[in-house]
């Protein structure tokens, strides 16, 4: 993983060289966070910082490009790993497995950027990893389903397992996290939330409960947005070849042909 992510920090850093992609600042919370309590308040923090409410996010790299970090989507032999490069922050996620899955380790990586060393320090030299990265699952979880959501969806019907399906449908989390979610809110019980964990919903169920709609996210995506409109100017300006474009894209985009037309032939080395 560290070679894909350090080869996708120089790809960023390459965009910047060349004119097309200017850096974005990047978000730090800067309360204390002690605990998985303390990092679901961070993950509040964020939601209000980007006027995201209690909204489904629908694009997970594009709000982890307004943090200022960048994600790729790619083969790894983990599930993700993120870094900060000076100005430079990256974040490389797995392709392989479900889309709720790789939101959830999208939303775990920026969270290590939005709270960067402070939950290290905050928590002290004697924890263990599994409770750094049990915060850090707090935040994504947070960011990713709000407890609050949950709550509302409950205060107006039963939280029965079709509604929790179509929660974790809509805001496009796996099924372990609506359900870790539910429980966070006092919604269900540990019993309950036991024997659902053992009748997991479809594809088709997920799908069906919200009409087939909306796509998956991360599912098509490679590369961030703001990083893909960034490699189609420079490609556009002639700093970069055809097949350089097309590398850069990491298959998001399949062959010339679907790239956007340039004034002169492309001569380019």
């Amino acid at each position: 993983m560290d070679v894909a992510l350090a080869a996708w920090i120089r790809e960023i850093r390459l965009l910047v060289s060349l004119g097309a992609l200017e850096l974005i600042p990047i978000k730090r919370y800067n309360g204390k966070v002690d605990g998985p309590t303390a990092a679901a308040d961070a993950a509040r923090w964020l939601r209000a910082e980007l006027d995201l409410g209690l909204a489904p996010i629908e694009s997970l790299a594009g709000l982890s490009e307004r943090c200022g970090q960048f994600i790729l989507v790619t083969e790894l032999s983990g599930e993700g790993a993120s870094a900060i490069d000076d100005d430079v922050a990256a974040a490389v996620v797995c392709i392989s497995g479900d889309p709720g899955r790789r939101r959830t380790t999208a939303a775990h990586e920026l969270g290590h950027l939005i709270l960067g060393d402070e939950y290290s320090t905050d928590l002290g030299v004697g924890t263990s990893r599994e409770a750094r990265e049990a915060v850090i699952d707090a935040f994504a979880a947070e960011l990713l389903l709000p407890v609050e959501a949950i709550r509302h969806a409950a205060a107006s019907t039963a939280l029965t397992r079709a509604e929790l399906v179509r929660l974790a449908a809509k805001y496009r989390t796996s099924w372990s996290l609506a359900l870790r979610q539910a429980r966070a809110a006092h919604a269900i019980g540990q019993n309950e939330e036991k024997d659902l964990r053992t009748c997991p919903p479809t594809f088709a169920e997920f799908r069906d409960s919200l009409g087939w709609t909306p796509q998956p996210d991360l599912d098509e995506i490679r590369v961030s947005p703001i990083f893909a409109h960034a490699v189609m100017t420079a490609y556009k300006n002639g700093r970069i070849t055809s097949h350089r474009a097309l590398e850069l894209m990491h298959g998001q985009l399949e062959s010339e042909t679907d790239l956007p037309p340039v004034a002169e032939a492309d001569e380019r080395p």
